[in-house]
């Protein structure tokens, strides 16, 4: 089943089933208004909804209207909870080691994960707003997972049961900024700005075998000004998977339906010159800081800048057979208006 959330209705949206190949949506009120609404009750609304959803699928659905990625806001447009960890240990390592850094033994078995601003996300074909290009303008190609109600103290393997739906992320980050942020040894706030969500969250069943063992097998795509830059396989190289990461949040307390947990960047171990980009027969990159890292490891500088405003990112995963499974992510950077 395949979810969205209109830009109307208020602050929170209207939600809509839209059908499987992303061109059709109907509004579900009846059932839940918004995605909140339907993860709060999902036993009891998720069948209704996969009713509608097996409608427009088959072109039985009444009030069908055409489906607008341009006209939605990320599924959840705020959340009880968003944090997002670093799964891929290839991506941590790299950027340790540009600085000198060992990576302490404890990283392959302890997750990272920071707790991330959630009262307000930006929709999937929103700018990236900055008042300066000197923050260090930095996209983060990611997936995440969206929770029903999961207890403190809970075992990978109930995690794994909790698992609702997915999405995939750009986790925008404001690089120059982290610094001074880290040094302070209290985390990020400022060098992490609101964060976007594909137009489409869906549930796993959806993503057929490229979903198993907690983790999405398959290439997440990347464009930056409209120039293939990643595809790593977002199943590969993941240290720890969905159900462990909601497991590490939930060991000191309980998560509420609608809490969002990311992977972090993808990242696959790659060698060649800077990792192997996709022009040197790689799969390249999901963020400006991993290429930078290669650079800076193999040429002692740093060689690609950091997003400038007009700068367009593009993210996507597609199945096997080719479809576009979430809605693509599609976003320009943008000044400040003072």
């Amino acid at each position: 089943m395949k979810l969205a959330t209109l830009k109307q209705g208020g602050r929170d949206g209207t939600l809509v089933v839209v059908s499987r190949d992303l061109t059709r949506c109907q509004s579900v009120g009846g059932i839940a208004r918004t995605l909140q609404a339907a993860l709060d009750d999902w036993d009891k609304v998720s069948a209704e909804l996969e009713l509608v959803y097996d409608m427009l699928n088959h072109g039985h659905a009444r009030h069908a209207i055409a489906f607008d990625p341009a006209l939605c806001h990320s599924p959840l447009p705020r959340a009880y909870q968003w944090a997002d960890g670093s799964a891929y240990i290839n991506h941590v390592e790299l950027v340790r080691k540009a600085r000198g850094a060992e990576l302490p033994e404890s990283f392959h078995t302890d997750p990272l994960m920071y707790q991330g601003g959630s009262d307000s996300f930006i929709g999937p074909r929103d700018a990236i707003i900055a008042a300066s290009e000197d923050w260090g303008i930095d996209f983060e190609a990611e997936v995440a997972v969206v929770t029903d109600d999961v207890r403190m103290g809970a075992s990978a393997d109930e995690c794994a049961q909790r698992i609702r739906l997915l999405m995939l992320v750009n986790d925008v980050s404001l690089r120059n900024l982290i610094p001074n942020e880290l040094a302070k040894g209290f985390g990020f706030f400022q060098s992490k700005p609101a964060s976007a969500f594909s137009p489409v969250a869906v549930t796993p069943d959806e993503l057929g075998m490229g979903w198993h063992d907690g983790r999405v097998h398959l290439p997440l795509r990347v464009t930056l000004n409209g120039q293939p830059f990643g595809c790593p396989n977002a199943g590969v190289d993941m240290t720890f998977n969905f159900p462990q990461l909601i497991a590490h949040v939930a060991k000191t307390r309980e998560l509420e339906a609608g809490s969002i947990i990311g992977s972090g960047t993808v990242s696959n171990k790659q060698g060649g010159l800077y990792g192997s980009s996709i022009a040197n027969g790689g799969v390249g990159y999901c963020c400006l800081a991993e290429v930078r890292t290669y650079e800076t490891i193999e040429g002692g500088k740093p060689q690609t800048p950091f997003m400038r405003f007009g700068d367009r990112v593009r993210i996507e995963m597609l199945s096997e057979r080719g479809e576009d499974i979430f809605g693509a992510i599609e976003q320009q950077v943008a000044p400040l208006e003072r």
